[in-house]
């Protein structure tokens, strides 16, 4: 389901999907098997005649990640992708959460711009002030640039995954427009 989800978002943006067909280094890995089951989801691989990258990997010995990382490399530089590191970050939610601990929790990728460690960030319905940024190892981080993912805390409340994370200049105006949405 996981994976079915995950091309319908590829599709519904309408952006290339770089395959990553892990633990290849098992005995029953049968790459052709994922191949012809992601086919039948439109996810055709380029040996074929499709657009989809196939990377063979193995996340537990460690091999195939540069293959992986080259794939998106190209793939970046195929669809000329580049963001701006200065200025205010927006960025989109990727998922979100209650902790009981913390507070509401934010996963935000940022597109552009450098999100900040006491930046006013408005999150749909939802704004603060981000109090404290994790990186994906859970490292506290003070910014992030683009395509960079961070938990974010001090919001409001919990935002929606999808919601456009937006620095905003004061916090009184980041309330005004949560409360007008």
């Amino acid at each position: 389901p996981q994976t079915i989800e995950a091309i319908q978002h590829a599709k519904a943006a309408q952006v290339p999907v770089v395959v990553a067909v892990n633990k290849i280094d098992k005995p029953e890995a049968d790459p052709d098997r994922v191949k012809n089951e992601l086919a039948q989801y439109g996810i055709i691989p380029e040996e074929w005649g499709g657009e989809s990258q196939f990377v063979h990997v193995s996340a537990k010995a460690g091999t195939g990640i540069d293959d992986l990382l080259d794939a998106i490399l190209l793939q970046a530089e195929v669809l000329e992708l580049k963001a701006v590191r200065k200025g205010m970050a927006s960025g989109v939610v990727i998922e979100s959460f209650l902790d009981k601990g913390r507070g509401p929790v934010a996963s935000v990728l940022v597109r552009e711009g450098t999100l900040h460690k006491g930046d006013i960030v408005l999150c749909g319905f939802e704004y603060g002030r981000v109090r404290a940024m994790r990186d994906e190892l859970g490292r506290e981080v003070t910014e992030a640039g683009p395509s960079i993912p961070v938990e974010i805390l001090g919001l409001s409340g919990v935002p929606a995954a999808g919601d456009e994370a937006t620095v905003v200049r004061d916090e009184k105006k980041a309330r005004e427009v949560a409360l007008y949405r």
